[in-house]
């Protein structure tokens, strides 16, 4: 089931989710869900925040369901190691039409576990990397356009109330 995709300025956006405790087949319908949303909104990544859930959970794809090798559920992550700088432009599905460039760790590390309650660590470079410490910042609360310049991101809150105004947000 497509979920609907929650738009800044909603307010559970910009809170931290609950860590998750229930490794059930509910838990299993709502990752299935997000990955669903996810590719039909044509995404990498997608947190439960996004779709209106405060739960530390976020699915990623960088292979837009071409190869299920690389489908990745993580559940009450947390980055573990951080090394190098990337300053690349990113997007996100709850601020669609704003891009702006954003300085990540080029490579990280992670453990989060499974859509089961299994832990696991994981590696991340280049793209893996900044999709997965976007997607984490949601689970904490932290929206891209508040890791850019005030200029630019004034710039954004700008052209955002501009689309509200004009019924296109």
């Amino acid at each position: 089931m497509i979920l609907p995709i929650v738009k800044y300025p909603e307010p559970v956006l910009q809170q931290p989710g609950e860590p998750v405790t229930e490794f059930d087949d509910e838990l299993r319908k709502f990752v299935a869900d997000m990955f669903e949303t996810m590719y039909a909104a044509q995404g990498i990544g997608l947190a439960a925040p996004q779709v209106g859930v405060s739960k530390r959970i976020t699915v990623i794809d960088l292979s837009n369901a071409k190869d299920p090798e690389k489908k990745m559920v993580l559940v009450n992550p947390e980055i573990i190691q951080r090394s190098g700088r990337l300053y690349e432009e990113e997007g996100c599905l709850s601020f669609p039409e704003i891009r702006e460039k954003v300085v990540r760790a080029a490579k990280v590390r992670i453990r989060a576990q499974d859509e089961f309650g299994e832990w696991f660590e994981a590696e991340g470079e280049e793209l893996l990397s900044r999709c997965m410490q976007h997607e984490i910042d949601h689970l904490d609360g932290t929206l891209f356009i508040f890791r850019i310049s005030s200029l630019k991101r004034d710039l954004a809150l700008r052209k955002i109330r501009k689309m509200q105004r004009a019924g296109e947000w």
